[in-house]
């Protein structure tokens, strides 16, 4: 069912996205990767995949939070890849402090990159895969789509926008053969999340070990990361037939975070 399929995902250069996109090339999909990082990095990452998988990888640097730069992202799928069937939108960016203390630049900039991003990107895929009436869209949302936590403040409006915005798009589209879900991961040891464990260590005189624990006993009752792997087999099951009824859900991968 994928192989052959045109599969675009933003905030693909690492963690969770390129998790996903390793997935979606093993399956046999034309792949585009999208993110920041050092130019070589991502060249060798697209190239390695395109060998070991046997697929045309592309790669795009366009600035989520910038439309007009999705846009020319998206047209060049059209070009290379015959379009786009599915649209992973998953790229991500973090800011904690408490609200009073919240620059409002980096409001912005969470907000663009995690909510704005994935509206900009869904309303640009949807005319194309309505005319073929077969599309997949998935929104990498949170455990804080569902639930808050302090210190957050954008980054888990931004996240609840996402699961609400992923239900409405499932909507409009509930009589055709489009789907739009949300996958909510509870801790993942991604290179954002890492940044957060270190900024935990130096705040809090501790080891980067001790707060990797701590983080999980905090929130995660399973006591164990989500893994890449294992959020990518969930996208490649929701971008399959058997999954052509799950609409609009916000599916969480979160050692049972919320259902506490």
């Amino acid at each position: 069912m994928i192989k052959g399929k045109s599969v675009v995902i933003t905030g693909s250069t690492s963690g969770i996205g390129l998790g996903m996109a390793r997935k979606f090339a093993a399956a046999g999909a034309k792949v585009m990767l999208n993110g920041f990082g050092d130019a070589h990095e991502i060249e060798t990452i697209r190239y390695e995949m395109a060998e070991e998988f046997g697929v045309d990888v592309a790669y795009s640097a366009a600035d989520v939070t910038k439309p007009d730069e999705i846009e020319t992202m998206l047209q060049a799928a059209n070009r290379d890849h015959g379009g786009v069937d599915i649209l992973v939108n998953n790229a991500g960016v973090q800011h904690t402090a408490k609200i009073q203390d919240f620059p409002p630049e980096k409001w912005d900039l969470v907000i663009a990159t995690n909510l704005s991003a994935a509206f900009h990107a869904t309303r640009l895929v949807l005319p194309q895969m309505l005319e073929r009436n077969w599309g997949r869209i998935i929104n990498t949302a949170s455990a804080h789509g569902l639930v808050a936590s302090v210190e957050k403040a954008a980054y888990v409006a931004a996240k609840h926008g996402v699961v609400g915005l992923t239900k409405v798009v499932a909507l409009e589209t509930a009589k055709t053969g489009v789907t739009c879900n949300a996958i909510c991961p509870g801790w993942v040891l991604t290179p954002l999340v890492m940044q957060q464990i270190e900024k935990r260590a130096e705040e809090n005189g501790t080891t980067v070990a001790e707060e990797k624990e701590k983080l999980l006993l905090e929130k995660q009752p399973s006591g164990e990361f989500v893994t890449v792997e294992q959020l990518g087999d969930l996208a490649l099951f929701l971008s399959s037939e058997a999954a052509a009824q799950i609409r609009g859900q916000a599916i969480a991968m979160d050692g049972g975070w919320t259902a506490q």
